[in-house]
């Protein structure tokens, strides 16, 4: 590897740290800097995934605060991401890349959608449910699809995390995100081991990745917590949508 290409991956992975903190899809960062120095884009996406997991240690880190009295949550909802996170790295594995690749723009723009029409959606849940909050089995499922999701291919997870999260849970935007940080960490981690014990990965890549995220994390960390709730929530809908529009019109 290059000096160049070396700290085009670091630089691209302080950035995508720094991103995912904040709002999600950071991989859009790394994974086509990866495919542009030409990785081919199964080993740039399983490489970019063992990659992410020091930048979302210092997420979950920055947003301790915001984590504490979610415990119970954060079992609740870490079991269904990661068995849904499991399930996706298998999918990876075993099925060619375009099954998944055509629908992952709608699936990213139906989540961004559903951020933003978040308020109005649960004010009918609630009426639905005579004020009671969602059921949880709904909550668990949609969140055990986005584990498959992030295991499967990862980038904006952290859109689809929130999006779930923030019509079915009653919470200030800023704990849900640090329980998206949380629940990130989890759907890496064990696609991460998964893919160690299975496939090749570009370690050298993965390192500077985990370098650069690690470093990013902390600085998203801190810009993040700036950011009102209304805000982080239109942060959110116009990451998704660019997201979306990105990887149906440009992504390889």
């Amino acid at each position: 590897m290059s000096l160049t290409a070396a700290l085009l991956i670091l630089v691209a992975g302080i950035v995508a740290g720094a991103v995912n903190v904040i709002i999600g899809g950071g991989s859009l960062i790394t994974f086509p800097t990866l495919l542009a120095l030409g990785y081919p884009p199964v080993l740039a996406n399983v490489t970019n995934c063992v990659g992410m997991n020091p930048g979302n240690v210092s997420g979950v880190l920055s947003y301790r605060p915001e984590l504490v009295g979610q415990r119970d949550r954060a079992i609740r909802l870490g079991s269904a991401v990661l068995l849904g996170g499991l399930c996706g790295a298998v999918l990876l594995l075993a099925l060619p890349a375009s099954v998944f690749r055509a629908v992952v723009p709608l699936l990213i723009a139906c989540a961004a959608l559903l951020m933003a029409v978040q308020p109005w959606l649960r004010r009918w849940i609630e009426q639905r449910n005579d004020g009671a909050t969602a059921p949880g089995a709904m909550l668990w499922l949609a969140m055990y699809l986005s584990g498959v999701y992030g295991g499967y291919f990862g980038a904006a997870q952290g859109v689809i995390l929130m999006a779930v999260m923030a019509v079915f849970i009653d919470d200030s935007l800023q704990r849900l995100n640090g329980t998206k940080n949380l629940l990130t960490l989890v759907v890496n981690g064990v696609a991460t081991i998964l893919f160690i014990c299975t496939t090749s990965i570009a370690w050298m890549a993965a390192v500077l990745i985990g370098v650069g995220t690690f470093v990013g994390g902390f600085i998203g960390g801190k810009v993040g917590h700036r950011i009102p709730d209304r805000a982080l929530r239109w942060v959110v809908v116009g990451a998704g949508l660019g997201i979306a529009a990105y990887l149906e019109f440009q992504a390889p």
